[in-house]
């Protein structure tokens, strides 16, 4: 295992350590030891992947952090107010979302060349599915024989090559050193109209921002179909990028996550964490 990979692993489970046990309030040095590293090295290399120190991070993770969020602020006015002027970056201004036919989709991927890869990310291994055109497919895996079979089963016709691409490239700069394309990032998937307005209205919420799933249904004009949102966000096949793991319940619970539920409650402390810190720059 090289040094990079195994630094991910020591990382992604002291962070999962902190989620787990925060109200012992585990310092440095405990953290350190437990996975035999020097104070001074595990705060470099926690920095590194995460962005913040562990004290930092640890600052942003309680068990009713949803609850507080909810009560601070009017979640829609402010998602939707924050625009250039958040402290958090938009996500729809790096992701280009582009709509498959149904045409496209019922030939089941004929003439077109995809293109996979797994890369680590702070938040697990990446199932990275692409075609010239754009992303197709973003998950979290889990088996890959099993997840890569899904997705070959919805473009049989297709033809598959394991390897990498430049957009691949810009894909692995943004999950492991948080670097911002110059470029947005070009998503080709299919989806009904209901499920595109749905996946649509979840990039304009921004990093360290949640909204409930009647915040969603209110931004798209059907604020009764709040379980009909919830169907679409669980059929999002764009992990992160698409960010359904910002949308909580309106008790202030978290609710459910395609790719588990524990890494959604990572990933909302980390996005606040990373928002919080002072060297933030998204």
């Amino acid at each position: 295992m090289d040094s990079s990979h195994k630094h991910y692993e020591i990382i992604k489970d002291s962070i999962e350590y902190v989620l787990e046990n925060f109200e012992d309030q585990p310092n440095l040095d405990f953290l350190a030891e437990r996975v035999s590293l020097s104070p001074f090295h595990f705060q470099k290399v926690f920095r590194v992947w995460a962005g913040v120190s562990p004290k930092e991070f640890l600052q942003f993770v309680t068990v009713t952090h949803a609850k507080r969020l909810l009560k601070e602020s009017s979640i829609l006015d402010t998602t939707y107010s924050l625009g250039l002027s958040g402290t958090g970056r938009l996500h729809d201004l790096f992701i280009k979302l582009e709509a498959m036919t149904p045409g496209d989709y019922k030939r089941g991927g004929e003439g077109m060349v995809l293109q996979y890869e797994v890369f680590p990310s702070l938040f697990g291994d990446i199932l990275l599915v692409s075609s010239e055109r754009g992303i197709q497919s973003l998950q979290f895996l889990h088996s890959f024989e099993k997840d890569i079979l899904e997705i070959k089963n919805e473009f049989p016709n297709a033809i598959w090559k394991e390897g990498g691409s430049d957009l691949h490239q810009k894909l692995k700069d943004y999950f492991q050193n948080l670097v911002i394309p110059e470029t947005p990032i070009p998503l080709y998937v299919y989806g009904t109209e209901f499920q595109l307005k749905v996946w649509r209205s979840l990039l304009k919420i921004p990093m360290g921002s949640l909204c409930t799933y009647g915040d969603i249904a209110t931004s798209i004009g059907q604020s009764s179909a709040q379980r009909a949102v919830g169907t679409a966000i669980g059929k999002n096949p764009i992990a992160y990028l698409i960010p359904c793991h910002r949308v909580i319940q309106t008790s202030g619970l978290f609710g459910g996550y395609r790719w588990d539920p524990n890494r959604k409650r990572m990933i909302i402390a980390w996005e606040q964490s990373k928002l919080n810190s002072p060297n933030n720059d998204l």
